[in-house]
C-alpha cells in the first residue's frame, strides 16, 4: 500500500507538470491569436479609413453625379419594395 500511495503521488506530481505545460502552451496560442486579431483589425480599420477618404473625395469632385446615383438607387429600391408589397397584399 505504501508503494501504491507513493506511486500515486509521483503520478499526480508528473501530471501537474504536464497540465501546467499544456496550459502554458494553450495560453501562448491564445496570446498569439489575440495579437494576430489586433493586427488584422488595425489593417481593416486603416483600409476603411482610406476607402472613406476616397469616397469623400469622389463626392466632393462629382456631387451631381453622386446625387443622381443616390436618387436612382433610391427609386429602384422604392419600386422593388412597393412591388413586393402589392404582391403580398393580393
Amino acid at each position: 500500500m505504501g508503494t501504491l500511495a507513493k506511486d500515486a503521488r509521483s503520478l499526480m506530481t508528473a501530471t501537474t507538470d504536464v497540465a501546467a505545460q499544456k496550459f502554458g502552451e494553450a495560453r501562448q496560442r491564445v496570446v498569439e491569436t489575440v495579437e494576430s486579431a489586433k493586427e488584422t483589425a488595425g489593417h481593416v480599420r486603416d483600409q476603411a479609413v482610406d476607402y472613406a477618404k476616397a469616397a469623400d473625395e469622389a463626392l466632393q469632385e462629382h456631387p451631381y453625379q453622386a446625387i443622381g446615383i443616390a436618387f436612382g438607387v433610391g427609386a429602384l429600391l422604392g419600386y422593388l419594395v412597393s412591388r413586393r408589397g402589392s404582391r403580398n397584399g393580393d
